[in-house]
């Protein structure tokens, strides 16, 4: 029997967050490890070339700019294919309501067909946004769950008890 293999694909940031100042590891990525413990899944961290400003005032415009025209920028390294995997656990923080565009150019540069997708957030209020409905209409041919699960970021340290219940359904 073969083995089903998972993958954990995530954009994350680090520096100045809005809730808890500098952070060395950015919330998704905390998620995402807690997903790493609980699965085994590969781990694959999109991020862009040239990094976003440090400061979240900056970064906050950056993306806005960014989503507003529709921009895909440039990655520091692309992820070729996701055709080994079973299940591809997408991970994002929330900006402006959906994924930062880093996302949309990895994204969309995969085949999805026949691939289980689980989506998961960190966000400051925000919750699921649009990352759902983003996911369904980027990764087409995917089975795409409607169990997204959403992380206050300022509580992503805490949250491995609830990234296991959610996992288990």
């Amino acid at each position: 029997m073969e083995e089903k293999k998972s993958l954990i694909l995530y954009f994350s940031r680090a520096d100045e967050n809005y809730i808890v100042g500098y952070i060395d590891k950015g919330n998704t990525e905390i998620v995402a490890e807690y997903i790493k413990e609980f699965t085994n899944a590969d781990m694959f961290k999109v991020e862009r070339k040239i990094p976003y400003a440090r400061d979240y005032n900056t970064c906050l415009q950056e993306t806005k700019e960014e989503k507003e025209q529709g921009l895909r920028p440039e990655l520091a390294r692309e992820l070729k294919s996701v055709r080994e995997y079973d299940t591809v656990y997408i991970g994002t923080p929330i900006y402006w309501g959906s994924m930062p565009q880093p996302m949309y150019t990895q994204l969309e540069k995969l085949n999805f067909t026949d691939i289980n997708v689980k989506v998961f957030t960190t966000h400051e209020g925000n919750e699921l946004g649009d990352v759902l409905e983003e996911v369904k209409q980027i990764c087409l041919g995917a089975n795409v769950s409607d169990d997204a699960i959403a992380i206050q970021g300022s509580e992503a340290k805490n949250s491995k008890a609830k990234i296991e219940e959610w996992l288990k359904k």
